[in-house]
């Protein structure tokens, strides 16, 4: 009987830990989605289209469960974009990774 209520206790949390594993792993995968497109956009030159004012959606990537969007702040006195890379995700709930970076001209 108390090996019977051990086990039970071993597999709930075996359960519990690979329901963490798969949440880090979306983390991970979201982040790195997130920090790619900012490489990308800051290595883009000032007046690019793509660093336009603005919220930008590219919507689910493809064979993903992630959705990303940027947003670009101009601050025109200072030569200076803000910009934020949000990348979401809905299972088990609602997740969001957010990595954000200062563009000078």
């Amino acid at each position: 009987m108390i090996l019977a209520v051990g086990l039970l206790g071993i597999a709930a949390m075996q359960v519990t830990s690979t329901k963490g594993s798969h949440f880090s792993s979306n983390v991970t995968q979201a982040t790195f989605f997130a920090q790619d497109k900012l490489e990308y956009l800051k290595n883009l030159s000032y007046g690019d289209s793509d660093l336009s004012s603005g919220q930008h959606d590219e919507g689910t990537l493809s064979g993903t469960i992630f959705s990303r969007q940027y947003h670009v702040l101009e601050d025109v006195g200072n030569s200076m974009k803000t910009i934020t890379v949000n990348v979401s995700w809905t299972h088990g709930g609602i997740h969001n990774i957010s990595l954000s970076t200062i563009r000078s001209k």
